[in-house]
């Protein structure tokens, strides 16, 4: 008997801290992450998530890793990787974090004005770069503008097998984070291109999941 195909998913956001109570972050829900979790669980996959602080319980059968900062997302899913069959990356991880943290609280009072701020490590970039051929990669890219141009940007240069390519923000009200919808690209390296939506977002996970294996039997079939 075949052993089912071991799924990577990332989802949520991640936290970066200026002391114990304050952070960045941003509105990420995990809603698609957890739902294309679901999908690849009916689709016999196992599961291991890794998810940023979300206010939604895991889909009965997935292993549940969770994590705050990107730091620590990243940690986890180096772990897991090697193992995996494919990796898809949902995460909304918070792009940047301050230069300096403060193990205690600052007081109002002595709040500074002007932050630093330093990039956190790539993690798709990272994982995708230790792929091997039979591994998938698949990453997302949330664009406010010109969104398949600069989806396919990402992919070329984080060495990935497919991206999901959503708009957000000013006409993408329906792709917005929180949001039960989506409409949704998925571009591959060999110019593939497919669409679905705007539909409810277990729906489109399940579209996704289905392509996203099709995909990956048809890359394997290589190897």
């Amino acid at each position: 008997m075949t052993p089912p195909l071991r799924c990577l998913i990332t989802a949520g956001p991640t936290r970066e801290y200026f002391d114990p109570v304050r952070y960045i972050s941003n509105p990420s829900t995990g809603k698609m992450g957890y739902a294309l979790a679901a999908a690849a669980l009916a689709a016999g996959c196992r599961v291991e998530l890794v998810s940023g602080p979300v206010a939604l319980p895991a889909p009965g059968g997935a292993v549940l890793h969770a994590v705050g900062t990107a730091e620590e997302m990243l940690a986890r899913a180096s772990e897991l990787f090697p193992a995996c069959d494919i990796l898809i990356k949902t995460a909304a991880v918070c792009d940047m974090r301050p230069c300096h943290y403060s193990a205690r609280k600052v007081k109002k009072e002595s709040l500074a004005r002007v932050v630093e701020f330093e990039p956190v490590p790539d993690i798709l970039k990272i994982l995708s770069s230790a792929k091997t051929p039979a591994q998938t990669v698949v990453g997302f890219a949330a664009e406010t503008e010109e969104v398949e141009k600069h989806a396919l940007a990402k992919l070329m240069a984080k060495h990935l097998d497919l991206i999901v390519a959503n708009q957000v923000g000013p006409g993408g009200s329906s792709n917005a984070f929180g949001s039960g919808t989506n409409h949704v690209f998925l571009l591959g390296r060999d110019g593939m291109r497919q669409e679905y939506g705007p539909a409810p977002k277990p729906d489109v996970a399940r579209w996704l999941m289905a392509a996203i294996l099709a995909r990956h039997a048809h890359g394997r079939a290589g190897v």
